[in-house]
Formats: C-alpha cells, sequence, structure tokens
C-alpha cells in the first residue's frame, strides 16, 4: 500500500492512497452500495458525482451470487470501475448477532472476487455493551485478523483493513489499536460508531479517536457509518482519511433534507437551501409532489451532494491553515458537538492534533473564544516564551495595540526610550506574554483577536504565562486594562500596575 500526506492541518491529512483500480484522494467520503439493489447506480456515483471510492457488502454478495461473483469479480457485479472497498458482514454482525460464513471462508471470498479494500470478518462491539462482552468481541475480531491474515499470505495486492473495535471503553480501542499494528494491518478501520452518532455522543466518538491515533498516528484511519455533515469536519480533524456510510439514502427514506449543519424533514421546510444540481431544478414542491420513489431518489442524490460539499469546504479549510476556525464554526451547530470540541482543551489526550499543524501559516490566524487558547499554535507559542532568556532584571509589560509587530509601535519605542535597560513585552489573551524581540514571530503578528470584555478565570493560561514570564524579573510594571489587573491579582504578582486608560500613562511610569 502506498499513502502520500500531501497537506496537514490539525491531525488531518489530505493524501493519496494507492488502490489496484487507481488513486483515491483523502479525506474521502465513501458511499455504502447495495451489491443487489442499487437504487442510485454507481456509474452515476464515478462520472456524475466524482466518488472514486466505494463501499459494498462482501458478505451479501456471497449469499445472493455465490461462485458467481468469483467469477466476475466485485467490480463487475456492482458496476463500477473505481476502487472498491468491501465490509465482510460486520454490520450482519452488529445486527442480528452472527453470520453464516466463517473468518477464513470470508476472506478468501473477498481475495476471490477482488475487492481493493477487503476487510475481515469482524464482531462490532457496537455502544453500551458491558465492559466484558466488549473485550470478548474484540478478542473475537483479533482472532478472526489472524486467521484472514493466514489465508491472504503475500499473495494479495489488496489493502486490508484492520478494524479496531472496542467503542467507549477506551483501552479496548488502545489494545485493538496495537494488536492490529502488530500484526501488520497498514489500513485501520474504526468500528461501532454509528450508534455513538445516532446517540449524538460526538464527545465519546473523539475520544475513541484520539486512543486509535495515540496507536497508529501515521497509518490511514477509516470511520465506519459517519454520514453525517455535522461529524465529517471533526472527524478529519481528528485524523480520519475515509468514512462510509447509507445515510445518504437512509435520509432520503425518511423524507430528511440533508443541510451544511444537519437534517431538515421535508415536510416542515419551507425553502430549498441549496444550489445542487438537484435543488435547483426542482422547487420544494415539486420534489413534495413526486411519487415517493422518485422523491427518495432525488434527495438522496442532494444528501450525496452536501456531504462531498463537506469534505471539500473541509479539503479547503486544510489548505487554507484554517481547519481549526472550520472546525469551531461547525461546532456551535450543535451542543453535543461542542462538547466534543471542548475536550481540545486542557486535555493530554488531543496533544496529537499539533502534529501535522504548520509552524508557520500564510494567512493570520483568528481568535474568537476562550478554546482558542488551546489551538496548536498559541501553545506552542507560549511553549517558545517559557524558553525565552534574557539577563535583564526589569520587565515592563504594555497592552498589545491594532499595530503588528509590537516593536514597530509607538508605545514600544517610547518605553525602549525610558527604560533602555528593561525586558519590553506585550500581552494576548490567547498568546500570553509577547517579548518584544520575538513580537514578530507566528503567530505573535499573525492573528486578529477581537476587542471584547473578557474574564481571566476563563483564560488560565494566560495567567500562567504572566505567572511564570514575570517570575524571571526583581521588578515588574505593567501598564494594565482590566483584564491585566485581574490577571495580575489572580497571579499574585508583586507588581507595579498602573491604569492604561490614564493619561499620558508612559510618562508617569
Amino acid at each position: 500500500m502506498a499513502f502520500e500526506v500531501r497537506y496537514t492541518d490539525l491531525a488531518a491529512r489530505i493524501g493519496r492512497l494507492s488502490t489496484p483500480h487507481g488513486e483515491v484522494e483523502t479525506p474521502a467520503f465513501v458511499p455504502v452500495v447495495h451489491p443487489v439493489r442499487q437504487t442510485i447506480s454507481p456509474q452515476f456515483l464515478k462520472e456524475k458525482m466524482g466518488f472514486s471510492l466505494v463501499i459494498t457488502n462482501a458478505y451479501i454478495t456471497l449469499k445472493h451470487y455465490g461462485d458467481e461473483a468469483r467469477k466476475r469479480g466485485i467490480h463487475n457485479i456492482i458496476g463500477f470501475d473505481g476502487s472498491v472497498m468491501t465490509d465482510s458482514g460486520g454490520y450482519q454482525v452488529l445486527e442480528y448477532g452472527s453470520v453464516e460464513v466463517e473468518p477464513a471462508a470470508m476472506a478468501q471470498f473477498e481475495k476471490d472476487i477482488k475487492s481493493d479494500i477487503p476487510i475481515p470478518l469482524d464482531k462490532p462491539t457496537g455502544y453500551g455493551l458491558p465492559y466484558g462482552q466488549a473485550k470478548e468481541y474484540v478478542r473475537i475480531t483479533l482472532e478472526n485478523c489472524k486467521e484472514t491474515l493466514e489465508v491472504v499470505g503475500n499473495d494479495t495486492d489488496a489493502v486490508w483493513v484492520g478494524p479496531v473495535q472496542g467503542a467507549e471503553h477506551f483501552d479496548l480501542v488502545e489494545h485493538s489499536a496495537q494488536a492490529l499494528d502488530g500484526m501488520g494491518f497498514q489500513f485501520m478501520a474504526l468500528g461501532s460508531p454509528v450508534e455513538l452518532m445516532e446517540a449524538y455522543e460526538f464527545a465519546t466518538l473523539a475520544r475513541m479517536i484520539a486512543r486509535a491515533k495515540k496507536v497508529i498516528p501515521a497509518k490511514p484511519v477509516h470511520l465506519f457509518g459517519a454520514g453525517h455533515p455535522l461529524t465529517i469536519p471533526l472527524a478529519i480533524a481528528l485524523g480520519c482519511d475515509t468514512f462510509d456510510s447509507a445515510s445518504y439514502m437512509l435520509y432520503a427514506k425518511d423524507g430528511r433534507y440533508m443541510h451544511a449543519n444537519g437534517t431538515a424533514r421535508m415536510e416542515e421546510m419551507t425553502y430549498l437551501p441549496c444550489q445542487c444540481p438537484v435543488c435547483s431544478s426542482h422547487t420544494l414542491k415539486e420534489l413534495r409532489d413526486m411519487p415517493r420513489d422518485q422523491r427518495m431518489i432525488e434527495v438522496a442524490k442532494h444528501n450525496l451532494h452536501v456531504l462531498k460539499a463537506e469534505v471539500d469546504m473541509t479539503k479547503q479549510a486544510i489548505m487554507d491553515g484554517r481547519l481549526w476556525e472550520y472546525v469551531m464554526q461547525k461546532a456551535r451547530a450543535h451542543p453535543k458537538l461542542m462538547e466534543a470540541v471542548q475536550l481540545f482543551g486542557n486535555n493530554g489526550e488531543f496533544d496529537f492534533i499539533a502534529d501535522g499543524t504548520p509552524l508557520f501559516k500564510e494567512k493570520a490566524i483568528f481568535f474568537f473564544d476562550p478554546i482558542d487558547q488551546y489551538r496548536p499554535e498559541a501553545r506552542r507559542f507560549r511553549q517558545a516564551v517559557s524558553r525565552f532568556a534574557t539577563t535583564k532584571k526589569k520587565l515592563v509589560v504594555f497592552p498589545e495595540g491594532e499595530i503588528h509587530p509590537f516593536y514597530a509601535t509607538r508605545g514600544f519605542k517610547a518605553l525602549a526610550k525610558k527604560f533602555p535597560d528593561a525586558q519590553i513585552a506585550t500581552y494576548n489573551p490567547y498568546l500570553g506574554i509577547i517579548p518584544a524581540e520575538i513580537s514578530d514571530v507566528f503567530p505573535a503578528s499573525h492573528n486578529l483577536t477581537p476587542r471584547a470584555e473578557r474574564r481571566t478565570s476563563d483564560y488560565q493560561t494566560f495567567v500562567e504565562s504572566l505567572q511564570a514570564f514575570a517570575g524571571k524579573f526583581d521588578e515588574v510594571i505593567i501598564v494594565a486594562d482590566e483584564f491585566m489587573k485581574q490577571a495580575a491579582h489572580e497571579a499574585r504578582l508583586k507588581a507595579r500596575v498602573e491604569d492604561y486608560h490614564s493619561d499620558h500613562v508612559i510618562d508617569r511610569l
């Protein structure tokens, strides 16, 4: 398998995954295609919508076609000449408890039908399973994977996927990922998120992904059943490269119309807030008046456009270096999603998202809310300041203005003239203390911060930065706005504090 990473931001990667039937650009949404009943043809998915990878069910294929599938191959069976991923029946196991096939036989069948990205027969843990039972399911899955590899051997061009199970039992997720990594699987898939997402347990989903990525940071990762527009940016930001779902069709059957921030029932809608080919060629009334089956197909096509657009928007955010901003913007669409992104805060589980964040970006980053103090760029800068060394004994701190870098301002020049032997610095609620000498280093001079009243209780990283930096000096003078006054008090500094809003404050220092 070849997986080439081209661009990164947070833990997200824009990459190329090579398969026997061509390359797949990631991140990629992978539509589920039924091997027998194809309501929307795979040819339409590839030629009209640009999907280069689909997923179908090898177990259903085996039960319906048998030896015919072995002769024709899965690409001919479903009518798709791009890359095909095959699920071995794990969904049926989750739904019905078991399937009528052994892991070795399933592996041989997937090999025979020439699946590009086959998945061994696993035992999904689902969500809400007692720990002991989940542990047993993980054991069974790992045994099945060993048996699969014995059947497959080295005689295959396919990219075999290691199914990671464990769900909300995060130690089992980590154990599962480690074991599959040790077996040599080059592509991993996280199982059981469908029920998590149906319960809107996005925080649990985020932690599950984080625990797996801790073990397999570099390998491509597939996320089963992620087909909601809200979950896509979060999953990509945490390092998921592909994700499949039949949601586009399931929602359409239920009369649910996808949009950028969720779904809506068509009978409750007044307008079509979309300009995809479906929505631009029909009115809402026309869609409602269609026969049920025809309406279902049209809405399913619309839903696919929404999902693809969400992936493309997230990719563009990666390219622009604005994935953090985009994820936070999307998180405001649902409180449970905001609960998930709040975990990006002072939580060591998510430190890995800094690894793919570029050290420098061409565009200024935006700060909005307290959570932004934890974005990787801000954390890195505070760490750099913590290592800043000086022999000066006096510190003078002055509020940050609109002009960057700080050493180019009139305020700095006046302070430097008045205190030639002092260390002069400015401050930013998100970045902490900014020594003048490095006030042109990204992102100190490459950010936009709104002017607003803030409580220091929401910005503990600032208080810590102030406390640590000021502690290096014998004498500290602070020209303070209201935020800094609170911070200096909370940090219990022995400092001379002057009101920034007083007349001729620099002359009085």
